[in-house]
């Protein structure tokens, strides 16, 4: 299997952390020396590892924000 190559070059935030320290990120992220995208995934507490997650470009994380405005977050209480 080739070797995946990811740089992160821009930390956005922490969304959560779970009990052993993995924490779940946005982050911009560049994949196998391309340009970097928005990425959403769990991370190993020094980065090494990490987990399933997606990465979006700008337009779609614009999209995900105009449907997450559009959530009534009282409903899910």
């Amino acid at each position: 299997m080739a070797e995946l190559k990811y740089e992160i070059t821009e930390k956005i935030g922490v969304l959560s952390e779970n009990a052993k320290g993995w924490t779940k990120e946005l982050n911009m992220v560049s994949w196998n020396e391309y340009e970097p995208k928005y990425d959403i995934r769990e991370w190993s507490p020094d980065h090494s590892r990490m987990g399933k997650g997606v990465t979006l470009t700008a337009d779609e994380l614009a999209n995900l924000k105009e449907l997450l405005n559009g959530i009534d977050l009282d409903s899910f209480d």
